[in-house]
């Protein structure tokens, strides 16, 4: 109970870390949300179009949002602590605080500790729960669209099941028997074949659609003589998934734990890939160390300095453009080094030396300060 007692903290600790967390839920979420809104578009034609369900829809994008939010979340923590402590400076509380004899340093810690639990989540979220999210996001994709060719067929229409085959049918009846089926397959550019069957019907094996073909005949014209050949068939079955060489599929970046990030597997990734995803191991790393610095340059730009009666807008606009500045450093370290490795130690530096820098200029001098404190006349008289 003591230990307990003495974790409390302050009632200003705990009023200005609830304001805190509340905007900071809210920022993350509402912002999440629209991101997934826009994203999410370009998956409403499989609902429109080709009868995906809405509930498969929602489950599919519903994956993206954890990288959604591990990506604005030291943004939205930079917005809320320094929308939250410009509104305090402005109700003239932070001035009252410092007239009660607060430091700076008590007045940032409800701030600093915001900081810490988006810095926790963000490191949960970029080392376990996006990975695992994105992944189950591909595979279902994948599934999806492989078993899409099942209710893609419409009647009377050229359908691209992908660039290089096209299926065409004239009916299909309500026990989905196709009618008038014609296939255009240039999978093999050397033996291109047009194939044409009374009827046929699609099935799922092995998560890949392929469709039953009676009665047809398949023609494939021989290159070198020139001549028609005609093979007539009662049953063929044909694969409809989008690629062959996708079966094995390879996995993304994104998708990967850190571990497989920083010794991948030799056989399953390019020479030319090996810095794109280093960089990506580092970026998970860091990422969640700009929120800290981030944070620090809201709280400088709003703790440090004399106070304004009417407001000052010059400390605030400083601190946003300080935080454009380092999110396009950020990117540009990070592109150049996928190209060459030995940059990557600047990731690292351009994450957590804004956030020193800014401590220094936000507690130091006070700590200056009291270690110059005169001492009073009085106590010098008694020791004598």
């Amino acid at each position: 109970m003591r230990l307990l007692a003495s974790l409390r903290l302050p009632m200003f600790d705990r009023y200005l870390l609830h304001q805190l967390l509340i905007a900071l839920v809210a920022t993350t979420g509402g912002l999440a949300a629209l991101i997934w809104l826009t994203q999410s578009l370009r998956f409403v034609s499989l609902v429109v179009d080709r009868g995906l369900s809405l509930g498969v829809f929602l489950q599919l994008t519903g994956l993206l949002i954890p990288s959604f939010v591990a990506v604005i979340l030291p943004i939205t923590t930079f917005v809320v602590v320094q929308f939250i402590y410009h509104r305090l400076a402005g109700d003239r509380e932070i001035v009252v605080m410092r007239a009660a004899g607060m430091s700076s340093f008590a007045l940032a810690k409800p701030g600093m500790i915001c900081a810490l639990i988006a810095t926790i989540a963000c490191y949960l979220l970029n080392l376990w729960i996006v990975p695992a999210a994105y992944h189950s996001f591909r595979q279902n994709e994948f599934k999806i669209r492989n078993k899409m060719a099942a209710f893609m067929l419409q009647e009377g229409v050229f359908t691209n099941i992908s660039n290089n085959l096209t299926v065409y049918i004239r009916s299909k009846d309500h026990n989905g028997v196709l009618k008038g089926i014609l296939v255009e397959d240039a999978r093999q550019p050397d033996n291109k074949a047009t194939i044409l069957a009374e009827s046929g019907n699609i099935v799922i094996i092995n998560d890949k659609p392929q469709v039953v073909l009676l009665n047809g005949s398949r023609e494939v014209i021989d290159k070198r003589t020139g001549r028609l050949n005609v093979l007539n068939f009662e049953r063929n079955t044909i694969d409809l998934s989008s690629n062959k060489e996708q079966a094995a599929r390879l996995k993304d970046a994104t998708e990967m734990s850190l571990y497989e990030l920083l010794h991948p597997n030799a056989q399953e990734v390019f020479d030319r890939d090996y810095g794109k995803l280093a960089v990506e191991a580092h970026r998970r790393l860091t990422s969640p160390l700009t929120i800290f610095s981030f944070t620090m340059v809201a709280l400088v730009s709003v703790l440090r300095g004399s106070f304004a009666r009417y407001g000052n807008i010059l400390r605030p606009l400083s601190a946003i453009f300080t935080i454009v500045g380092l999110m396009s450093l950020i990117l540009i370290i990070q592109n150049i080094a996928t190209r060459n490795v030995i940059f990557i130690p600047f990731i690292w530096v351009v994450a957590i030396t804004p956030g020193i820098v800014a401590s220094f200029i936000l507690f130091i001098p006070e700590l200056k300060s009291k270690t110059n404190k005169p001492i009073p006349l009085s106590s010098l008289q008694r020791g004598r």
